[in-house]
């Protein structure tokens, strides 16, 4: 049984700071890239940032480039999405994604961070 548990969301002001966790189980999590995915009211879903089987490689969504930093810990079972200088744009649900080369997929529930003064 495929299953995530994602926390670390909530609620902070512009500038400040958070980490989002994803403890997956159910699949060889080290065979999967993982992503973190977001989608906004009124917006559609894109994707963040991505990390590669190893963490070798990451990528990110030009918006967030500088600011968040994806990383993973395969003895885990946990990819992490490190948070900071956000801003209001940022508010939306993020959803933890793994995806395998023969493009399998899994999703979280989501978990909402709201940037507000």
């Amino acid at each position: 049984q495929v299953q995530f548990v994602e926390s670390g969301g909530g609620l902070v002001q512009p500038g400040g700071s958070l980490r989002l966790s994803c403890a997956a189980s159910g699949f060889t999590f080290s065979s999967y890239g993982m992503s973190w995915y977001r989608q906004a009211p009124g917006k559609e879903r894109e994707l963040v940032a991505a990390i590669s089987t190893s963490g070798g490689s990451t990528n990110y969504v030009d918006s967030v480039k500088g600011r968040f930093t994806i990383s993973r810990d395969n003895a885990k079972n946990t990819v992490y999405l490190q948070m900071n200088s956000l801003k209001p744009e940022d508010t939306a649900v993020y959803y933890c994604n793994a995806r395998r080369a023969s493009g399998l997929v899994y999703w979280g529930k989501g978990t909402l961070v709201t940037v507000s003064s």
